[in-house]
């Protein structure tokens, strides 16, 4: 299941990219208050936080770590880099390590459960770190050549994977340059760096992070799954649609997570756009017969 350890300089990584970010954000109040942010560090930042957390969410998640459609290889290529630009981590081992978490979900081996520790206040609290982020402090690193395999033999995904230390520079950077071209001032570009960059990235990271913490903790769970996974709604837009979990957990490859009616899946309205593109085929949409069967099975579960 795992494949040694994290180098002292990958650990290093890990923690500038957890609380870095994490400490723009918790400055970006006060700085907000009175100056430093303008309308073209909000646009920035919305347009850069929607542009990776889409690739994230159709191409590591739903494309890559669960096969829900097939891509051309424009696409696929496109999907590996807009994604990598999220800084969540190379592609092959956040693909390696999400199989692995559906393959033991809230069970021993789990890379990320909030029940590892039991079920009393003080072990959900320890429970609710691990899973939000705590996790990614441990040296273990999951083994991609059993959970990724079909990866490591991907010349595409190889030369991504290697390009994410020049990806995490673009996505950084590239705010800071439209910034200051827009707003033709050394500040402007500062202050995109600040908002679109730092904070951008720093906010995407704790509404992924909120998934694998939040939704296995509370929220509704109308389908049958083998974990704990639920539904929370106000996660539902910032997340494109990935708070849905229950749904997903209930159906981990379809494309939609959001199957039910009001709710709002911005991930499976992209999907369904390289659809009638053509860019996207054998797109695996919820099907009826199965949404019903899950559904009846845990209305009988939880009247039992």
């Amino acid at each position: 299941m795992l494949a040694g350890e994290k180098t002292p300089f990958e650990m290093l990584l890990v923690k500038l990219f957890a609380i870095v970010p994490a400490v723009a954000l918790a400055a970006a109040v006060p700085l907000a208050w009175g100056w430093g942010l303008g309308w073209a560090d909000v646009g920035l930042a919305v347009f850069f936080y929607t542009f990776t957390s889409l690739g994230v969410t159709v191409g590591f998640h739903r494309y890559l770590t669960h096969g829900a459609f097939k891509a051309n290889r424009a696409l696929r290529i496109a999907l590996a880099m807009t994604g990598s630009m999220a800084m969540q981590g190379q592609i092959i081992g956040w693909v390696a390590d999400h199989r692995r978490h559906h393959a033991y979900a809230d069970r021993e081996g789990d890379p990320h459960s909030p029940w590892l520790y039991g079920t009393s206040a003080g072990a959900l609290a320890k429970g609710f770190w691990h899973a939000h982020m705590g996790w990614m402090f441990r040296r273990e690193l999951t083994n991609a050549a059993r959970f990724a395999p079909d990866l490591l033999g991907d010349p595409d995904i190889q030369r991504v994977n290697r390009w994410f230390p020049v990806l995490t520079a673009v996505t950084l950077l590239a705010p800071a340059v439209l910034g200051g071209l827009i707003t033709w001032s050394w500040w402007g570009a500062l202050t995109a760096f600040f908002w679109a960059g730092l904070v951008r990235v720093a906010a995407l990271h704790h509404v992924t992070w909120s998934v694998n913490s939040i939704c296995h903790m509370i929220g509704d769970r109308p389908f049958e799954a083998r974990d704990k996974s639920a539904n929370f709604w106000p996660l539902a837009i910032l997340s494109m649609g990935e708070s849905w979990h229950n749904s997903h957990h209930a159906d981990p490859t379809c494309a939609r997570h959001g199957v039910r009616r009001g709710q709002i899946d911005v991930s499976a309205r992209l999907i369904r756009i390289f659809e009638q593109l053509g860019w996207a085929t054998d797109v695996r949409w919820p099907r009826p017969e199965r949404l019903a069967r899950k559904l009846r099975d845990a209305t009988v579960r939880a009247a039992e």
